[in-house]
C-alpha cells in the first residue's frame, strides 16, 4: 500500500490547535469510507480499521479522527462540513463530505441541466466554507457547451464553471488544480452525469459505469457510497452516489451569497421586515415590475429560503424532543432505582 504523510492527506495547523496533551498519544488518521459499524481511515503509518465511538451518522468521509489504531477515540472539528437533511421522512441531518477544499457539482450539457436544481448545490457547497466549483460533462456530444457555461456562470459571481469530455483522460486533467497537492475535491452530481467517468480518468481506477435511458436522459446509479481516492495529480476525490433528494438545512448563508442580488435590494426596502408583496418602498418589487430582477429567480430564491429555514427549524424541535426524552428517561431510571434502594432499606 502507497505510504503518506499527514500533509499529504490533507493535516493542517486547524487540526492541529485541536490536540491536547491527553491526545498527544493518539494517531491522527482521515476517514477513507464509513461503515454501520466500521470506518476506514488512513494515516502516515497506513490503513486503519477502526471501532466507531459513536453512532456512523456522526461521521463523513473526509473527517479526521485520532485513534488509538483501533478505536476512533475524537473526531476533530472539520474546516469544512457538507450537509443535507436527511432523505426521506425521517427528520435529521445527513453529512455528505468533510474538508472537502472544493465541491464539484456535476452535470451535463443536456436535459440534465436544470438551473433550480444547479441553485440547491450551489448553496449547500457555499453554506459549507468549500469553493463551488461547476463542471459540465457531455461536451463533445453538445453543439454549444459555452451556451450552458454561461448559464451557470450567471447564477452568482462566485461561481466557476468548466465544459469537460469526461470520456477524454487529457480533457479531464484540466480539473487537476482543484485535486492536487493534498487538496480534496468532492463530487455532486445526479446519476448518470459523468462523476464515475470522471473519477476513473482522476484516480487512475476502472470502476464500471450505466448509461443513461435514452427516454428521458437521466441515468443509473453506479457509486454506491462515498469513499476518499488518492488522485494522480496528487490530492484526494471523494465521489458521492447521485442524490434524487437534495434538501436543504442550516444553508441560510450559502443562501445569502448565492442570492447576493436580492439580498442587497432588500437591504434597501424601506420596512426591515418587508415581504416584497405589497408593501410600501420595496425595492425587490421594484426591481420585478423593472425587469431588472427575473420573476422566476425571485421565486427560486423564496421556495429556497423556506425550504431551508423549515427544515432547520423541523431539525431544532426533533433534537429539542429528544433531547427532552432523554431527559425523562433518566430522570425515571433514577426514580426507579432510589425507589429500589428504599425498599431494599
Amino acid at each position: 500500500m502507497t505510504s503518506y504523510t499527514q500533509t499529504d492527506l490533507g493535516w493542517s495547523d486547524h487540526f492541529a490547535r485541536q490536540i491536547t496533551d491527553d491526545t498527544a498519544a493518539l494517531i491522527p488518521a482521515r476517514i477513507s469510507e464509513v461503515h454501520r459499524s466500521q470506518l476506514v481511515a488512513l494515516s502516515d503509518t497506513g490503513e486503519h480499521r477502526l471501532i466507531p465511538t459513536d453512532s456512523a451518522g456522526a461521521y463523513a468521509v473526509g473527517d479526521w479522527v485520532l485513534t488509538d489504531g483501533i478505536t476512533a477515540l475524537h473526531r476533530l472539528d472539520p474546516i469544512t462540513d457538507l450537509n443535507r437533511r436527511a432523505a426521506g421522512h425521517a427528520v435529521g441531518n445527513q453529512r455528505i463530505a468533510a474538508n472537502v477544499d472544493t465541491v464539484g457539482l456535476v452535470t451535463s450539457c443536456n436535459a440534465d441541466f436544470n438551473v433550480a436544481r444547479l441553485e440547491r448545490y450551489l448553496a449547500l457547497a457555499l453554506a459549507s466554507n468549500a469553493l463551488p466549483l461547476v463542471i459540465l460533462t457531455k461536451a463533445d456530444l453538445c453543439d454549444d457547451p459555452d451556451r450552458f457555461q454561461r448559464k451557470a456562470e450567471a447564477l452568482s459571481p462566485l461561481v466557476i464553471a468548466i465544459t469537460v469530455n469526461a470520456k477524454d483522460p487529457q480533457d479531464v486533467t484540466r480539473l487537476n488544480p482543484w485535486c492536487t497537492k493534498a487538496q480534496t475535491l468532492a463530487l455532486l452530481g445526479s446519476s448518470g452525469v459523468g462523476k464515475t467517468t470522471l473519477r476513473n480518468a482522476l484516480t487512475g481506477e476502472s470502476e464500471a459505469t450505466q448509461g443513461v435511458r435514452e427516454d428521458d436522459g437521466k441515468g443509473r446509479h453506479t457509486t454506491t457510497h462515498r469513499a476518499l481516492r488518492p488522485t494522480l495529480a496528487g490530492g484526494w476525490l471523494i465521489d458521492t452516489p447521485g442524490m434524487r433528494e437534495l434538501q436543504l438545512t442550516g444553508t441560510s448563508e450559502g443562501l445569502e451569497e448565492l442570492f447576493d442580488d436580492i439580498e442587497t435590494l432588500s437591504s434597501q426596502c424601506k420596512f426591515s421586515n418587508c415581504k416584497h408583496a405589497s408593501e410600501p418602498g420595496c425595492a425587490v418589487k421594484t426591481a420585478l415590475q423593472d425587469g431588472s430582477l427575473e420573476q422566476a429567480r425571485f421565486d427560486r430564491w423564496e421556495k429556497l429560503r423556506r425550504e431551508d429555514q423549515h427544515n432547520s427549524e423541523s431539525i431544532a424541535a426533533a433534537r429539542a424532543r429528544q433531547k427532552s426524552f432523554g431527559r425523562s428517561v433518566k430522570d425515571a431510571t433514577s426514580s426507579k432505582n432510589q425507589n429500589k434502594r428504599g425498599y431494599e432499606d
